[in-house]
């Protein structure tokens, strides 16, 4: 059960106005998953004993062959970290001069891009999907541009088959940051096998973690065997070097931690739809709070519960109701605040391009990413639930708190 300190049924009640914090620890968007302790430690062991730590070992190319698996995909190409892959996915399809992909993102995403000498191109998003806007990306191709980079934010698919038309219409080649769409359909159809190759990210607060790690999953034979050289320093044999490469491999223990949380797919999925579902219930009769509906008839990993805020509704700002439930020890975050594009470096590079993305900025402004998973079990959902009815019944109250102590309200 969900550890709570306080019941929650008047204003003075909330932390923020005085009252106790409803739950005693912090509750972490991300909180890493862990899966069986004793597995891992003997997968561990394993290692240590056959003193195999890395460079292609068998418990790498075991979590390969699940994770093609998984995505229905020829390869899978496992890496250090999801910016890795994304760097060297990017370098193997000889991608320049610009890229045209999502401000509304994590900013590893461009700075990936940009590592490469590759100028991200920030394009608007579609207000109801959060996704690339097709009809902004054709907008903005040039003879400059050499690929689309498509995100499947919050592990929905994004609309795959306009940026495909697109792409190939210009001749330009497509690939997806698939990093929070792990086990998801689109079209009936698993994500990872779309564009060129998808990258994914195996990062401690992902659904399934590898401490750190990456991969790059295609159905492209040749890019594959580009990417396998690459990641690798270029080796083709002992002493033979065939390519231009790097170090982005992963290491046994990395993929050992990968393989015990596969292992523990269907608990994990259940807990995070629970939260899903109990929030959709807890939020739904709050005016000016909105959660982000997964689709029917696709698969999801449920990650991310995603509340858009309302302010002219709700009568607090988005940033006022992160505090809120900051001080109830609920970490809520603003993703992925302020945008890209208001981010160093890309900010001076854009400063006076007359770039502007109406929808990016909107969206950015407004949405709260909240607890989800094993951590929170549906009482705890409901503590949640009752604090968000009580801010929005004496919002003005609160509002005027805050406002007061503008410290309170970052």
């Amino acid at each position: 059960m969900t550890a709570v300190t306080a019941n929650k049924a008047l204003a003075s009640d909330l932390a923020v106005l005085g009252g106790e914090p409803v739950f005693p620890k912090s509750l972490h968007v991300g909180r890493p998953n862990v899966g069986d302790p004793d597995a891992f430690v003997a997968r561990v062991r394993d290692i240590l004993d056959t003193r195999w730590l890395t460079n292609n070992g068998p418990y790498v190319l075991e979590f390969e062959r699940e994770i093609s698996s998984l995505t229905a995909t020829a390869h899978c190409i496992a890496m250090a970290n999801g910016t890795v892959a994304l760097e060297i996915a990017s370098r193997a399809m000889g991608l320049r001069g610009e890229v045209i992909l999502p401000a509304f993102t994590f900013v590893a995403t461009a700075h990936a891009l940009m590592w490469q000498g590759i100028r991200p191109v920030f394009c608007d998003i579609h207000r109801g999907t959060h996704h690339l806007d097709a009809a902004a990306v054709e907008a903005l191709v040039t003879h400059q541009t050499s690929g689309i980079l498509g995100v499947h934010l919050w592990g929905r698919g994004c609309d795959v088959d306009a940026l495909e038309i697109i792409a190939r219409r210009h001749g330009i080649p497509l690939l997806f940051d698939a990093c929070h769409a792990l086990g998801a359909t689109l079209g009936g159809r698993r994500i990872g096998g779309f564009g060129a190759c998808e990258v994914l990210s195996f990062h401690a607060t992902k659904f399934i973690n590898t401490l750190e790690g990456g991969a790059i999953v295609t159905n492209d034979d040749e890019l594959a065997e580009k990417v396998r050289f690459m990641r690798n320093f270029g080796f083709s044999g002992e002493d033979s070097v065939a390519h231009l490469g790097t170090n982005g491999k992963m290491n046994e223990v990395s993929a050992a931690m990968g393989l015990t949380l596969l292992e523990s797919w269907d608990s994990l999925l259940a807990a995070n739809e629970r939260s899903y579902r109990a929030y959709c219930r807890e939020i739904a009769p709050i005016s000016g709070l909105e959660v982000l509906e997964y689709p029917v008839g696709e698969n999801y990993n449920y990650q991310y519960v995603i509340v858009m805020v309302d302010e002219a509704i709700l009568g607090l700002g988005r940033d006022e109701l992160v505090a809120v439930l900051r001080a109830e020890n609920l970490l809520a975050r603003r993703y992925f605040y302020p945008g890209c594009h208001r981010m160093k470096p890309y900010s001076a590079m854009y400063q006076y391009s007359g770039l502007s993305l109406p929808v990016t900025d909107d969206v950015a402004s407004r949405v709260v990413v909240m607890p989800t998973g094993a951590q929170l079990d549906d009482e705890g959902i409901a503590r949640i639930g009752a604090v968000l009815r009580i801010a929005a019944a004496h919002a003005p109250r609160i509002a005027s708190t805050l406002r007061s102590s503008p410290r309170e309200a970052r």
